[in-house]
């Protein structure tokens, strides 16, 4: 079983996994939401990348769906992987199993759409795999507030820590004289 729900997360074993941000699905996500989850999986990405945390982002059928939006590419490193999946899951596209083996990560950050869908079965496997699962509930949507009010509880059972971004952010700090404590800070006051 995981032991995320008595964890914290652990900049120096987490891994930031960003699900499906793409352009046709997030035009189906209402504008304030969307927002919300733009600014939010902004502020882990520059984040992650000032920790030196590993970035994984995925693409549900890209062909139809459209690329990863680009306020995440431009901020991917040559350390990041991408993956193309038509799975729901993210431990469906191939490769991404083997890549999380290498980078040897047992926390997996989520973020991502649609929650109810890929978020939701992404983690659940996660969890099943052995991973402590850490959902960023300001950074994931869904089209409609029931599928992601439902998603939470169902998450909730399942053993995965639900928290914000800022607790993220504070998390992978840990204390205010951690030396990138200024630079990070700046992303959220």
């Amino acid at each position: 079983m995981s032991v995320a729900k008595n964890s914290l997360c652990d900049a120096d074993n987490s891994c930031l996994i960003i699900i499906d941000i793409q352009e046709k699905l997030s035009s189906a996500i209402p504008d304030k939401i969307i927002s919300r989850l733009r600014k939010n999986t902004l502020i882990l990405l520059d984040a992650a990348n000032q920790l030196n945390i590993p970035i994984i982002t995925t693409a549900q059928y890209p062909k139809g769906l459209g690329p990863i939006e680009e306020f995440i590419t431009n901020k991917l490193t040559d350390a990041s992987r991408s993956f193309d999946k038509t799975r729901f899951s993210c431990l469906g596209a191939d490769q991404l199993p083997e890549h999380l083996k290498q980078i040897n990560k047992k926390q997996i950050i989520l973020t991502g759409i649609e929650a109810h869908i890929c978020v939701l079965q992404s983690a659940i496997e996660f969890i099943a795999e052995g991973h402590d699962v850490f959902v960023v509930t300001d950074a994931i949507a869904s089209r409609q507030p029931t599928s992601y009010e439902m998603t939470l509880l169902r998450l909730n059972q399942a053993d995965c820590t639900l928290l914000n971004t800022e607790s993220v952010l504070f998390e992978w700090l840990r204390d205010a004289s951690h030396k990138d404590f200024k630079i990070l800070s700046k992303l959220i006051l």
